[in-house]
């Protein structure tokens, strides 16, 4: 199994009765591939609509990835008017600008499924399709207290600043609580290996001494690590990144130790939502509410089932 479900409501979905010989159009909007992740989310969007279409030959998708938030409320505006589409799944570029146009596609009957990014308002989805953030952070917090038993001196790179960020860190500084682990700086590298590449710099000319670094995203530790190389520093014992990027868990696979571990946060959630959204609609399956895809740690023992080759990410 490769991710765990936290939690999961489910309800019925009501007024699913679409006759099973005529086509169904499913809608799936998602960002372009603009940095690792969302590259793998399209790989796995890509290779599930394929797979589905070819298992039910009732359902028809339209999919489309957008460069920036108009962009993705155009593609929605033109599904619904050229295609008629009976689903949307949509991962939205941002969530203030996406809220209404999704609002008035829900409003007008059509079966909503919002992936990772919430909308401003909430209840206009039938189902959610999440990481758990807060997990994901207490997961690289309670590796990284387990490596370091008598504690130590960190730097955490965080995010872009969002809700999703804060929860992560919140959830990362939970675990280490009492652990005797130090977070002696943190700064925002926003998810970018340049960014992070650049605050790394900076901390390693303020700090001679620095036991371990969660860069909390595997973007970030690329640009971590290519910082602590240029600097020649050996004081450094490990980078803990996170969402499984192919590069990171191959390196934990052959035992790097600068990259012992990695935690999920898997685009294949994309797939999830997707699937869960095109059975709903081809049986009787409930499939509503939110299901939320825990935070899995990746060790030398596990890497091999969070090992996609042939995805960009």
């Amino acid at each position: 199994m490769k991710t765990a479900l936290m939690g999961c409501t489910m309800l019925a979905m009501s007024g699913a009765a679409w006759a099973q010989d005529e086509t169904t159009v499913i809608g799936v909007s998602i960002p372009a591939a603009t940095h690792g992740w969302a590259g793998g989310m399209n790989f796995h969007a890509q290779e599930t609509v394929e797979r589905l279409e070819e298992t039910y030959p009732e359902l028809d998708f339209v999919l489309t990835a957008a460069s920036d938030a108009g962009a993705q409320v155009n593609d929605i505006e033109d599904m619904v008017a050229t295609r008629g589409i009976d689903a949307l799944v949509v991962l939205p570029f941002e969530s203030d600008p996406l809220t209404p146009p999704i609002q008035s596609v829900a409003e007008s009957g059509t079966w909503v499924t919002v992936v990772d990014r919430g909308l401003s308002v909430e209840g206009i989805e039938d189902l959610y399709v999440a990481g758990d953030n807060p997990g994901f952070g207490r997961v690289a917090g309670e590796y990284m207290a387990e490596q370091m038993p008598d504690g130590g001196d960190i730097v955490v790179l965080r995010g872009i600043p969002t809700t999703i960020d804060n929860e992560r860190v919140a959830g990362f500084e939970e675990a280490i609580e009492g652990s005797g682990i130090n977070i002696i700086d943190m700064e925002h590298g926003n998810w970018n290996r340049d960014d992070s590449f650049n605050v790394m710099q900076d901390f390693l000319q303020k700090h001679d001494q620095i036991d371990a670094v969660w860069a909390s995203d595997d973007d970030m530790a690329v640009g971590v690590l290519a910082a602590i190389e240029a600097a020649g520093r050996e004081d450094i014992q490990f980078v803990l990144g996170g969402a499984g990027m192919k590069e990171m868990v191959q390196r934990v696979m052959e035992g790097d130790d600068m990259i012992p571990a990695d935690v999920t946060y898997p685009p294949a959630m994309i797939a999830t939502a997707i699937e869960m959204t095109a059975v709903g609609l081809v049986s009787n399956a409930p499939v509503s509410g939110t299901f939320t895809i825990g935070s899995v740690l990746i060790t030398e023992e596990n890497a091999e089932q969070y090992y996609y080759p042939d995805s960009p990410f």
